[in-house]
């Protein structure tokens, strides 16, 4: 097969070669273009994947905040009250405790025959008062008794309650209550600790009254 003579002089012509390197170069560039636009559109997926993450993250970290929000305010406002229930609800001293005591029997009509105090171990702010009383009279004396127990400004508990008798007659009552001084107050009492053996009656000095059996 014979050479074409226009073929071979068209390759040995630099303008040939001139645009078949253009033309080289065009695909190498329009490849290069969409290899780019590719990486860009895979680069811009993974962006977004990852913002959109951390939106996430952030949105439940601002979630997880949310109940510490103002917390500061709280605990404040809740030392406020327990100060306040302090101040309204815990006697200053064992002296206004045996106090009250005497004036719940006078208010109520009964007959305490006997009440001993012990207290508990000292804790940080309060000490318990551990209190039994034997208890005499109507039962509707020792209704009001117990409902001025319980409704009484000072803080009382009543943990066991033992009652003989008839409600239409006289009736004996068996009380054991819990209330709280101030450590220091406790303390300075001279009270017996629970557990130590004492079953110690209010001391005269203190006017209630009352000695152990």
């Amino acid at each position: 097969m014979k050479n074409d003579p226009r073929l071979s002089l068209n390759l040995r012509s630099p303008m040939f070669w001139h645009w078949a390197g253009v033309g080289v170069l065009s695909v190498a560039v329009l490849a290069l273009i969409l290899r780019l636009g590719y990486a860009w559109t895979v680069s811009d997926t993974g962006a977004m994947r990852t913002l959109d993450s951390k939106k996430v993250q952030l949105e439940t970290l601002t979630q997880d905040t949310i109940p510490l929000r103002g917390l500061d305010k709280r605990v404040a406002a809740t030392r406020a009250r327990i100060q306040a229930f302090y101040d309204e609800r815990i006697p200053a001293n064992y002296s206004l405790l045996a106090t009250r005591i005497a004036e719940l029997e006078n208010h109520s009509g009964v007959h305490l025959s006997h009440l001993s105090y012990t207290q508990g171990a000292p804790g940080t702010d309060l000490t318990e008062i551990s209190m039994e009383a034997s208890v005499s009279g109507e039962y509707p004396q020792m209704m009001r008794f117990v409902n001025g127990l319980e409704r009484d400004q000072i803080f009382f508990v009543i943990r066991a309650m033992s009652l003989n008798g008839q409600q239409s007659g006289q009736a004996n009552l068996r009380l054991r209550v819990s209330t709280w001084l101030h450590a220091a107050d406790a303390a300075a009492s001279g009270l017996p600790r629970t557990g130590s053996g004492g079953d110690a009656s209010a001391p005269p000095s203190f006017g209630t009254g009352r000695e152990g059996n």
